[in-house]
């Protein structure tokens, strides 16, 4: 410092973090956290100072709290594709390990959206996990299975209906339309049943055989027909069934060419391993302005066969009632109605049968055009390479790669090799999802593990964007309704002395 520079004044001082340092200067010795409350712009409006907005999107179901900022995150595929466009159509795909929550996640946000008017509707319970949820709201439970209920494959269902009521208005195209889908999924259920019962598709003339002798069944049927019925045309071979039968006016040569499927056809219709459920009219009948859960949990993995056929069955009987939906919402006959399908455990749905595989890639290819928004659910990567046929592995994993979301609870280490790829995890969020699935601590102070670390948490994935952290806490209500533990309330007691 030079003799004619001026000494710098002194920095005034402040006091520290926790106040003056030194003895009598009021020093504390812990600081309280200062005490946060979150509320929307209408409630805190006004509120000073420190507000902050949230970083999370806030259109949609409230999903869950940011695990790092505790922000609420708002989520669903609907309001994100519909209202917020965040994205690009309105899918979700769960991937998780068993028991971390996926299935309450899913139900959560079906509640929500039901109450912004979005039909939940499930093709094919499996556990069951949605009869609660959907008896909570109202809706309709159609139980399936082998003395439990009947779906009948010739029920053209609501489509007459439909049809006579564009007709009355001066929709003749579209009545047209509506009677033309009944009848092509009416013929494809019968050849998917065929399919199933001989491990072989039916042949050409055969389909053909089946096509005309539907018509001829419309044109005569007093009453909803049955398999029966579809028997008895064939058997007696009218004039126009013979004609496709190409018997160049043999009767005996008929007989000859419809043998195979005469006898595949007494096999549905009398009973057999697949006509129990599919030939008897439908118990109960599916209604377009509820929520709906197809209970199939009765049918175990073992029944193979069934389970495939009941789980077609549902989805042609529920896509049906959906078109129909959007047709008279169309003619504005009709309010518009969204539907939320739910596909839980679809790698069970997946392996029943290759045509569910093609089912589904068809409605996440085509959910924008049908007006449905899907959640498809998984447990991991290696459920999809599981696949019988490397064609519908991958078909399986385009599921992924056009899902709008993909939410993903606890996943091991390995999966990462697959999932990345696909939607650009990184390595933070990948150390974090493999430490979600790390097992449970044990509690040797009560004798019990304490509660899994990844139980309710969930990364939400958009693209490439950086994933959301949330957790997911349920409420009171919620906790009864998403109990999917009843049975083991009660600690069995057999073989105890009393």
């Amino acid at each position: 410092m030079s003799r004619h520079q001026k000494p710098a004044a002194p920095a005034p001082r402040r006091p520290g973090p926790k106040g003056w340092p030194g003895r009598d200067r009021g020093e504390a010795i812990l600081i309280d956290p200062a005490s946060e409350f979150r509320g929307t712009t209408v409630q805190v409006c006004g509120l000073w100072p420190w507000v902050v907005g949230s970083g999370t999107p806030m259109v949609g179901v409230p999903l869950g709290r940011h695990i790092i900022t505790g922000a609420t995150l708002c989520c669903d595929p609907i309001s994100w594709f519909q209202r917020a466009k965040l994205i690009r159509n309105p899918s979700v795909f769960f991937l998780g390990l068993t028991g971390l929550g996926k299935s309450t996640a899913v139900r959560r946000m079906a509640t929500g959206l039901a109450g912004y008017g979005v039909l939940p509707i499930v093709l094919g319970d499996l556990k069951p996990d949605y009869i609660d949820m959907v008896t909570a709201l109202g809706g309709q439970v159609i139980t399936l299975g082998r003395g439990r209920g009947h779906l009948n494959i010739l029920d053209p269902g609501q489509a007459k209906h439909a049809a006579r009521r564009l007709r009355d208005a001066g929709y003749e195209k579209q009545a047209q339309e509506v009677e033309a889908d009944a009848h092509a999924r009416r013929l494809t259920m019968v050849s998917a049943l065929l399919t199933i019962l001989r491990k072989q598709p039916p042949s050409d003339v055969e389909e053909s055989v089946l096509d005309q002798a539907l018509r001829v069944l419309d044109h005569q049927a007093t009453h909803t027909p049955v398999l029966a019925d579809l028997l008895a045309i064939v058997q007696d071979g009218p004039a126009a069934v013979r004609e496709v039968a190409v018997d160049r006016g043999d009767f005996g040569e008929y007989q000859r060419i419809t043998r195979g499927l005469e006898a595949s056809l007494i096999s549905l219709s009398r009973g057999g391993r697949l006509g129990e459920i599919f030939a008897q009219p439908t118990t109960n009948p599916m209604q377009l302005d509820r929520p709906v859960v197809y209970d199939v949990s009765s049918i175990t993995e073992a029944d193979h066969d069934v389970r495939a056929a009941v789980l077609l069955a549902c989805w042609s009987n529920g896509f049906a009632t959906v078109n129909i939906a959007q047709v008279l919402a169309d003619a504005e006959l009709e309010q518009r109605r969204h539907y939320f399908v739910i596909m839980d455990e679809l790698w069970q749905a997946l392996r029943s049968g290759s045509g569910i595989v093609d089912r589904v890639d068809s409605l996440t290819r085509l959910n924008r055009q049908v007006g449905v928004g899907t959640a498809m659910i998984t447990h991991t990567m290696s459920d999809l390479r599981a696949l019988p046929t490397p064609e519908d592995y991958l078909k399986a994993k385009g599921f992924v790669e056009r899902a709008g979301m993909v939410i993903c609870g606890g996943l091991p280490q390995a999966e990462m090799v697959d999932l990345t790829p696909v939607i650009g995890l990184s390595q933070a969020e990948q150390a974090m999802l493999a430490s979600w699935q790390d097992p449970p601590a044990w509690d040797s102070r009560r004798g019990q593990e304490a509660e899994p670390p990844g139980l309710g948490k969930f990364l939400v994935k958009v693209g490439g964007r950086p994933g959301i952290p949330i957790r997911v806490d349920l409420t009171r209500t919620e906790q009864h309704i998403h109990d999917t533990n009843k049975l083991w309330h009660q600690r069995s007691r057999v073989g105890t002395r009393p």
